[in-house]
């Protein structure tokens, strides 16, 4: 990398670091676009070489902090050397939720979107900028000792549910709080994914 590309990177990063410092503190409507470049030293017209407007910059970064969530719960699921499917994805999103729980500003700009910042475009749109967590998803789909129908609405409703239903019970302890809630939660991961299950792999070669 050229010293022109690095230097625009660490603008382009500057930019994003300040704008989610402004944002948990100060919040998205009470932050101007001024406030972001004045704080993270930059011309203004830096800033609209990245970014649309405020809100751009917002998307931007749910989708990069909710990436970064998902691929640390990944290793972490790696090292653990965690099998199966149904423990794999719910070791995910337990080791999500316990991070959102230490760090409840990144819970609030978050909020329910976990689906929107790691898995919506391909999910939805089938495009294919921000895979990298899709491709993962379908790893441990395909490694998995069964076969899977309709598998990309599994994972929606899967990510869509823990993101939704954690965040209640994180912030207000609705239905329960979040320790007590896991159990259920957890348990209708376990049913939606057994409902998408075809038949073993060995089966369906015989």
């Amino acid at each position: 990398m050229g010293k022109v590309d690095e230097n625009k990177k660490h603008k382009r990063e500057a930019l994003l670091n300040t704008a989610y410092e402004l944002f948990t503190t100060k919040g998205t409507n009470a932050t101007a676009i001024s406030d972001i470049v004045r704080q993270a030293g930059v011309a203004k017209g830096t800033f609209y070489l990245y970014f649309k407007d405020k809100y751009d910059i917002k998307n931007k970064l749910v989708a990069h902090k909710t990436s970064d969530l998902f691929q640390k719960a990944g290793r972490a699921m790696r090292e653990a050397q965690v099998n199966g499917l149904e423990n794999q994805l719910i070791f995910i999103i337990d080791h999500i939720i316990n991070t959102l729980v230490k760090d409840l500003p990144l819970m609030n700009f978050i909020s329910k979107n976990l689906v929107m910042g790691a898995l919506r475009n391909t999910l939805l749109t089938g495009e294919s900028d921000n895979s990298e967590i899709y491709d993962e998803f379908i790893e441990l789909v395909e490694e998995d000792d069964y076969s899977y129908d309709n598998v990309d609405v599994m994972l929606f409703t899967i990510v869509e549910l823990a993101g939704s239903a954690g965040y209640n019970s994180i912030l207000y302890q609705e239905p329960l709080p979040i320790e007590e809630y896991k159990t259920f939660l957890y348990r209708t991961v376990r049913l939606i994914i057994e409902s998408h299950r075809i038949t073993t792999k060995e089966e369906a070669i015989s």
